[in-house]
């Protein structure tokens, strides 16, 4: 269910620049979660040191990767998931609200979406114990399955349990989670005009140094090279995509991505390329994005209009790429470009 991620900062340009009231953009950066991060500000009279403010948000990255990740093995998830079936661990808080947002997830779309992919992730090869990317053997595939699940979680009190062998994967959500959290310190800080970036997940609110709005550059799905496909603001909402077209493996002519359906246990096989999504969460942006890539675009679309999501869909047609956006997006992102 991990998918990749490919929205970009195309066309963000930033110039670090000050103003004679002693406003200033600042901007800073560097590696997390297997990929980079990214913090752009507006720093007025009174702030933070921007030595603080980066000291603030690498604090959070550092607590998400100790907590979340699966390519460590002594981060608490790790160490959940390498417990038997029904044991249980105390978990931090973040841990817990990340449970509860992947079952509120798995519920709205029938199971299709979950958080307990790993064991398939690794049988195809995507996962961080993955050895080889090739299709698995039906039997291997079969016996896989009952270690998936996510009805086979439960929270009770501050402890996560399991009544069988599953693995958590929070990779769809881990990011927007850690922009949520970033935004809100900086918020804390008295910065309230930002854009803050992970791994491709975003948050941006309020104005840039000029007054001009940020800009977000939305990819065309190609690999050769960064197309800006749409360019739209964003003020107050996260922005997440989730494509399928960089992580996948070619075998007897049959392209498979590391795009799962939990309940087939097996990457989906439709032509829906990418999903972008704006809400006023990253975290649920990064959720639903995911989401909806699973879906495909026929079950994706009527999702979307259902729930009234900004959802930017790009499918892969005969003759090239075709572009579908929904009632949401369009209200979200009309406003004219600076």
């Amino acid at each position: 269910m991990f998918t990749g991620r490919w929205v970009g900062l195309v066309s963000v340009v930033v110039v670090l620049v000050a103003c004679g009231n002693g406003d200033s953009l600042e901007s800073f950066g560097g590696p997390t979660m297997g990929s980079t991060y990214s913090i752009k500000y507006v720093r007025h009279a009174g702030i933070a040191e921007p030595a603080q403010v980066r000291r603030e948000v690498e604090g959070i990255l550092a607590d998400v990767d100790r907590q979340m990740s699966t390519y460590r093995s002594d981060s608490d998830i790790e160490r959940f998931n390498a417990l038997p079936a029904n044991s249980c661990q105390t978990m931090p808080a973040a841990v817990l609200e990340l449970v509860r947002v992947g079952k509120q997830l798995a519920e709205q779309s029938e199971g299709a979406y979950d958080l307990t992919v790993e064991p398939l992730m690794n049988l195809w090869g995507f996962g961080p114990q993955g050895r080889e990317e090739k299709v698995p053997d039906p039997a291997v595939l079969a016996e896989t399955l009952q270690r998936v699940g996510y009805r086979h979680l439960r929270i009770d009190g501050d402890r996560l349990c399991k009544d069988a062998a599953v693995e958590v994967d929070f990779n769809s959500i881990a990011a927007g989670y850690a922009v949520d959290s970033i935004a809100a310190r900086l918020e804390s800080m008295g910065i309230h005009d930002y854009l803050a970036e992970a791994t491709g997940e975003l948050k941006a609110k309020g104005r840039k140094l000029d007054g001009s709005s940020w800009r977000i550059a939305l990819e065309a799905p190609r690999d050769d090279q960064q197309v800006a496909e749409r360019i739209i603001q964003v003020d107050g909402y996260g922005v997440s995509t989730s494509g399928d077209y960089r992580n996948y493996f070619l075998q007897d002519g049959r392209r498979y991505s590391h795009t799962f359906d939990a309940r087939s246990g097996a990457p989906v096989l439709h032509n829906l390329a990418s999903v972008t999504v704006i809400r006023p969460s990253a975290l649920m942006a990064d959720g639903l994005s995911t989401l909806l890539l699973i879906l495909g675009p026929e079950r994706a679309w009527d999702y979307a209009e259902k729930h009234d999501i900004g959802a930017f869909f790009v499918i892969r047609a005969d003759t090239g790429f075709v572009i579908r956006t929904s009632a949401a997006f369009e209200r979200l992102s009309r406003a004219k470009v600076d």
